[in-house]
């Protein structure tokens, strides 16, 4: 009898999903000599291996007491397929077991090794045709479990008809569905040590997701072709120390919605946010987080499918069309990139196979109480190569141009936030984590190594040397730096009543103390406009007409100061309230003049500074700044000059802080005229129209250290820049 083939207590294991290794036991295999295919398949009351092209049909026998295992004899080895009958049903299927593996050595070897670049080239699901088949891989990094399986509507959500090949070593399970295309939804039963079953979890390198509150992972083909050719070969000389880069970060959610409150598509962000950047003049979108997310009150701040565009917006062919979009048009597309934490959504990596295996067991090390979040444990090998092939991934796949990292500062400190006794020190009993810190490094070597022309930004708030330092001279590798400190001490001084700024006024000097010491960007960014802060006008003094004054001046104090730019949505037209991410923006505001001046304000900026190349050449080298006036607190004025090349114009940024119109005489580093080439009280962006007729003319009457000087109108709360004509 066929029964006698196979091993009883093998055939119970199988029909309870607690054997380790079904593949030894399912399929085509030789026993005694004998040629026998083994099969599980639960509710069906008959089974027949069907073989050759006629499809001959052979009797499997029921094992007794192991209800759906049968076997069958085959007379040679041989392709087959199953009919089965049960409940009145009869349905055929190409056995999963029949096949073998996909993955190859040398994917095993780095994936042991934890340096494979491109993991999501072998983990994850992916479509594909495995001898002579179309159906889906499934490939899952879980060292620590006894069993894993793939579920899903294709299996009623049964963990025993679809365990994995465990691959030697590796950690990693795989299996070849056949049959299995895209749109299917998957997870992953995981039996852990002493046989737990924890709660099925999403893919780690999962290509696509439910919509939310349902999370199940999506199988997504992610290929697809671009049209920016003329973009990408051009966009290492727009990231460059010396390219004006003038960032508008967005939350695709709450920029703006359809009509219906629904959130816009991929696509049609594409055609609406994509003009509307271009319009305003700015050279990328940085785009808050679009990895996979649970809770959209995280803003993506709390990732959970990292290999996953969310499906909020569409899938990830149209994400492609977005970027594609943008860069067809001039733009450079920058994702907030998030290694710092993940949730604890039980659904997510969080013991994903039983044990504290992406996360840091001990909660000292892994877990964040500020977010009640998870720590990657950036020590291991494999965790470490997780994250920076996500990083090579989205900027491979999606040409996206640049990642700008999440709370850096979170990373590199052991006891980030933390009391005493609450964090566990280094080797060298230091606070420093310096795995982290090797993280951050390897992934800006693998990126800027793989990836030409593209930038990586930091998000880091403290004094940590070096960080947008090459690797080989003792840095982090990032491109660029959020300049934090600028930004608290400048909307500091902002917020205060001008009576009152005299005394503060080295807030908006301090900056220029280490402007050098990175190549910083200067931020306006999301956290400036949340939780109680108020939007930017609110946040300036004053009755309405001087809050608007106020906030231009200070964006002509920004867009003149050395560093690249970043202002987030809404900013660029003083939306009235704090930012929501549940609605959109206020976009009526710009039926109001003032409004709209600001808006108009903003382009101009932009403009100028793209166009003059004294305002960006040298943002990240002291050569191109002078300070003309810094010390005239009694007036709270700020002078400085920008220079660019030996032959580019020079740019003198006037900035006057009080609410009291001043004629000024301005020290210039040149003779000759100077052109008024922006005015923040232009009647065009809602000012008094006060100024300079279009210029002044330099008069031989030494002033402010300088052999030349004129006299000047500055508006109240204003920033005037002049221009060097002809030179």
């Amino acid at each position: 009898m066929t029964a006698e083939l196979i091993d009883h207590g093998a055939a119970r294991a199988i029909m309870e999903g607690r054997h380790g290794d079904p593949f030894s036991v399912l399929g085509l295999h030789k026993r005694g000599g004998v040629w026998v295919v083994t099969a599980f398949v639960p509710g069906a009351e008959r089974l027949a291996v069907l073989t050759g092209k006629a499809g001959k049909a052979i009797a499997a026998e029921a094992i007794p007491g192991c209800e759906g295992v049968f076997c069958a004899a085959l007379p040679r080895r041989a392709d087959y397929r199953l009919r089965a009958e049960g409940q009145g049903a009869v349905w055929e299927f190409d056995d999963p077991f029949r096949f073998g593996p996909v993955l190859g050595e040398m994917d095993e070897y780095l994936l042991g090794e934890g340096t494979h670049k491109r993991l999501w080239q072998v983990l994850g699901a992916h479509v594909i045709t495995h001898e002579g088949v179309e159906g889906t891989h499934f490939a899952v990094w879980a060292p620590n479990a006894e069993r894993v399986s793939v579920v899903g509507d294709f299996n009623i959500w049964d963990g025993r008809r679809h365990p994995m090949r465990r691959r030697g070593a590796t950690g990693v399970w795989e299996t070849f569905i056949p049959g299995l295309g895209e749109g299917a939804t998957y997870k992953y039963e995981i039996r852990g040590q002493h046989g737990y079953v924890g709660p099925l979890k999403a893919d780690p390198v999962g290509f696509g997701s439910e919509h939310p509150p349902a999370n199940a992972s999506v199988v997504r083909r992610i290929g697809g072709g671009f049209d920016d050719a003329d973009w990408m070969a051009s966009r290492a000389a727009r990231h460059s120390i010396d390219a004006p880069i003038s960032v508008y970060e967005v939350h695709l959610g709450s920029w703006r919605r359809a009509p219906g409150d629904r959130m816009l598509s991929y696509l049609e962000l594409a055609e609406q946010l994509v003009e509307y950047v271009a319009d305003m003049g700015f050279t990328h979108i940085e785009l808050m987080p679009v990895s996979e997310y649970p809770f959209d009150g995280s803003w993506g701040y709390q990732p959970v499918g990292m290999f996953a565009p969310t499906i909020r917006h569409g899938t990830p062919g149209e994400f492609r069309a977005l970027v594609d979009a943008a860069h067809r048009r001039g733009l450079g597309v920058l994702l907030d990139w998030v290694p710092g934490h993940f949730p604890t959504d039980p659904h997510g990596l969080g013991r994903f196979d039983g044990t504290a295996l992406y996360e840091h067991a001990d909660p000292r090390e892994g877990f964040h109480q500020d977010w009640n979040t998870l720590i990657y444990n950036y020590g291991r090998v494999e965790v470490a190569n997780y994250l920076v092939s996500n990083a090579l991934y989205w900027l491979e796949e999606y040409h996206v141009d640049g990642l700008r990292v999440d709370a850096v500062a979170s990373m590199l400190y052991r006891d980030y936030s933390r009391k005493e006794g609450e964090w566990i020190p280094n080797k060298d009993g230091g606070r420093e984590n310096y795995e982290a810190a090797a993280l951050l490094r390897r992934m800006n070597v693998t990126v800027y190594g793989e990836v030409p022309g593209v930038m990586t930004v930091a998000e880091e708030s403290t004094a940590f040397p070096g960080v947008s330092r090459p690797v080989d001279h003792g840095g982090l590798g990032f491109g660029f730096k959020w300049n934090m400190g600028w930004m608290n001490d400048t909307l500091s001084y902002m917020q205060k009543d001008p009576i009152y700024r005299q005394y503060h006024h080295h807030q908006m000097t301090f900056g220029l103390h280490y402007a050098w010491s990175e190549n910083y960007i200067l931020p306006i960014s999301h956290d400036e406009v949340v939780h109680g802060k108020g939007s930017m006008l609110e946040k300036m003094p004053g009755d309405g007409p001087e809050k608007f004054a106020n906030l231009r001046a200070y964006y002509g104090f920004m867009w003149a100061h050395p560093g690249k730019k970043l202002l987030f949505m809404g900013c660029e037209f003083a939306q009235g309230r704090e930012w929501n991410h549940n609605q959109s923006l206020d976009w009526h505001q710009l039926d109001i003049p003032e409004h709209r001046g600001v808006q108009a304000l903003v382009r101009d900026l932009n403009r100028a500074y793209r166009e003059n190349p004294a305002l960006h050449v040298n943002d990240t080298r002291p050569e191109g700044f002078q300070w003309i006036e810094s010390n005239d607190a009694g007036a709270s004025v700020y002078a400085w000059v920008r220079k660019g090349g030996p032959r580019d114009p020079m740019v003198v940024a006037v900035v006057n802080m009080t609410p009291v119109e001043r004629q000024y005489r301005l020290g210039l580093p040149a003779g000759g005229h100077w052109d008024e080439i922006l005015n923040t009280d232009a009647g065009v962006y809602g000012g008094g129209n006060r100024g300079n007729m279009g210029g002044v003319t330099a008069e031989a009457v030494a002033w402010h250290g300088q052999a030349q000087s004129a006299l000047v109108t500055l508006p109240p709360l204003s920033a005037v820049w002049f221009r060097q004509a002809g030179a």
